[in-house]
């Protein structure tokens, strides 16, 4: 089986190379590229989308197909590494570690149970665990609410400025792992939980596709933003700049939720429990 996987691999990465040879020379002024659609995006770009960001007008209009199958692709990593890595029930340790808050004091239980006492709450620590800097804590949730508004700021701007959905779900997604790098894994979940990374992801996803399904009820092509007008109440041209801040908004949602997924299976090996 093994050696049936490396053949078919070797003669599809040989089949990708024979193809790269139909490629126009590199910065060829001739080729197709650079003398239809190269031309028409910076030409036409603004006026038949009203984003003055061509790049984010090709990725979300233009090229609109493509953009929702890398959403689609970065849904599908993050599935895969739940299934590949996610222990489903309880933690597989068999005793629980746990420091009393106000005296510091460790104590050891066979299962995982909230716990109390005459000064105050247990929290559950790991055995290898190390107290947490202060200052950090203290610097990354000021920070963390300023870098989420940033990111809703790139993902609202982004066909005006740069940035976008890619740029502004990776900003959300990097201020919760902030979040789980300074304090731990569990306090970084009671804010957004497993169940709701699968929820978001998959709605963005969803209100990418579902963006081009309202297009096609409305008599248009899939992915045609014109048809949005009829909604919205604007002129053509401005329904699709207003289509791309849809799915631009399913792009971060998607992204986001991907990354925050990934980095808590991979950070905990599955268990959901303490994280790096």
């Amino acid at each position: 089986m093994k050696f049936l996987g490396i053949i078919v691999v070797v003669i599809t990465g040989a089949l990708l190379v024979y193809t790269t040879g139909d490629f126009p020379s590199w910065s060829d002024p001739a080729s197709p590229a650079s003398t239809h659609v190269s031309p028409h995006y910076i030409e036409k770009g603004m006026h038949e989308t009203a984003a003055p960001n061509i790049v984010t007008a090709v990725l979300a209009d233009y090229r609109g197909f493509d953009t929702l199958f890398e959403t689609t692709v970065v849904f599908c990593a993050g599935v895969v590494c739940f299934f590949l890595l996610r222990i489903p029930g309880r933690s597989p340790f068999t005793e629980c570690q746990y420091r009393h808050k106000a005296t510091g004091i460790t104590v050891r239980v066979k299962h995982d149970r909230k716990m109390s006492g005459s000064f105050g709450e247990f929290e559950r620590i790991d055995t290898l665990w190390t107290p947490h800097d202060l200052i950090i804590q203290t610097a990354c949730r000021i920070l963390i609410p300023f870098i989420q508004l940033f990111a809703l700021y790139v993902i609202a701007h982004g066909h005006h400025s740069p940035g976008g959905g890619f740029q502004g779900g990776v900003i959300l997604g990097a201020s919760i792992i902030l979040l789980a790098i300074s304090h731990d894994l569990r306090t970084a979940l009671d804010r957004l939980g497993e169940k709701a990374h699968a929820i978001l992801c998959s709605v963005g996803v969803l209100v990418y596709a579902g963006t081009g399904a309202v297009c096609m009820v409305l008599g248009f092509n899939f992915l045609d933003y014109g048809a949005l007008a009829r909604i919205l109440h604007v002129d053509p041209v401005m329904a699709r700049s207003h289509g791309i801040l849809v799915v631009e908004v399913g792009v971060g949602l998607a992204v986001m939720a991907a990354l925050i997924w990934i980095y808590s299976n991979v950070s905990s090996r599955g268990n959901y429990d303490e994280g790096l």
